[in-house]
């Protein structure tokens, strides 16, 4: 049975090795871009939610995209920099709370291995900007069979 202290010795260990493996994850995304701001560039131009997931690889809450249950026509564009990522062509329900597409608009993602909160996934970025979208999983529809699983906060719709 565990006491007291060696419970929370575990707890600090594992906090701090899912800080350590998002800290790495954070910056795997890093790298030269044709799109680049300051930092000052980017608090100026993004919501605080937006930074927080564009330039720091957070999550946005499920279901509270209004772009979850959205299907019109049109083009997804990363919130951060105005480049068109995903068509709604490829756009589904995937049930899981965030916009989900089954493949990317042709060079318009980048993708890089994300070890945060001890799993490994293929994270998404913007690759004109660097700025993180999601992740991507290999349970979506034909005809690729994977999910992006995007926040809504790091787009934004341009109608047809």
């Amino acid at each position: 049975m565990l006491d007291r202290r060696t419970f929370f010795l575990a707890g600090t260990a594992l906090a701090g090795a899912a800080a350590f493996g998002f800290a790495l994850s954070a910056k795997a995304a890093e790298g030269d871009f044709p799109f680049v701001l300051s930092d000052d560039e980017w608090r100026e131009r993004l919501t605080d939610m937006q930074y927080y997931v564009l330039r720091e690889h957070g999550t946005e809450r499920a279901f509270t995209s209004e772009l979850d249950g959205f299907y019109e026509p049109g083009t997804y564009h990363c919130a951060g920099c105005d480049q068109a990522l995903y068509s709604s062509e490829a756009k589904y329900d995937s049930r899981t709370g965030w916009p989900s597409f089954w493949e990317a608009l042709p060079g318009a993602i980048g993708t890089s291995q994300d070890t945060s909160f001890g799993m490994t996934r293929t994270e998404c970025h913007c690759s004109n900007c660097g700025g993180h979208q999601g992740h991507i999983f290999n349970d979506g529809p034909e005809p690729t069979g994977d999910r992006h699983c995007i926040n809504g906060v790091a787009l934004k719709f341009v109608a047809a």
